[in-house]
């Protein structure tokens, strides 16, 4: 059985999704993007401060359903500049500094707000 996951520790959902849904066994995040939980924008900032901002958010996520970043099993970072990869990538690290999950990375043409970087999740969960 599906279930929602919301959490004012994260921005809020802004349309048709969630921050999150499970299955008691997998979560899925939606893409957060560089946005305070009070929604301050911060696509002026550099990438290492969008990559925190997002993976901050992120990671209330996965603490609103009992989990952590060494539940993640896989991320997908999309990035409006693939030049700003290791930029992104040393922030990232500091994340996932053991076991870190599986992650694809992809320049795209444009992200929402034009922001610089968005990333989402894929974890493990145990609701039992």
């Amino acid at each position: 059985m599906k279930r929602v996951i919301e959490t004012d520790e994260a921005p809020a959902a802004v349309g048709a999704y969630s921050q999150a849904t499970t299955n008691g066994s997998l979560l899925y995040t939606a893409g957060q993007i560089p946005l305070t939980p009070d929604g301050e924008l911060l696509d002026d900032e550099d990438i290492a401060t969008q990559t925190t901002q997002s993976l901050d958010n992120v990671m209330a996520i996965l603490a609103e359903a009992g989990a952590d970043a060494t539940d993640v099993l896989k991320t997908t970072v999309f990035l409006a500049d693939i030049d700003d990869f290791d930029e992104m990538n040393e922030t990232y690290a500091t994340y996932f500094d053991e076991e870190p999950p599986a992650r694809s990375a992809v320049e795209v043409g444009n992200l929402p707000k034009g922001v610089g970087v968005e990333i989402e999740a894929v974890a493990v969960v145990d609701e039992e």
